[in-house]
């Protein structure tokens, strides 16, 4: 009698121990795909990043070449028929 109630013991505690070795097996598998899921969206945001700093760069770029001095008094004599006033037309305005 003591024997069979020694195998139910020991099987409990075996079923017991192989419970939680299967939860815990099953834990690193499913801590392994999100660290994994997480590293490839890091790498997404990063190369969107990388991208986004081209396109910022070639828009400063851009926008120093537009904004450039004798580009802005070119157009303005030619397409607005701006000319520079003689001194003798220029006003003075003081602020008070």
């Amino acid at each position: 009698m003591h024997i069979v109630q020694d195998l139910f013991t020991a099987g409990r505690i075996s079923m017991f121990l192989l419970i939680i070795i299967f939860f815990s097996a099953m834990s690193v598998v499913l801590t392994t795909h999100l660290t994994r899921h997480a590293i490839d969206q890091k790498n997404q945001q990063l190369t969107a990043r990388e991208k986004l700093d081209d396109e910022w760069r070639n828009l400063i770029i851009e926008e120093n070449s537009l904004s450039e001095h004798s580009r802005v008094q070119k157009i303005a004599v030619s397409e607005l028929d701006m000319i520079r006033p003689d001194s003798d037309k220029e006003v003075l305005v003081r602020l008070k």
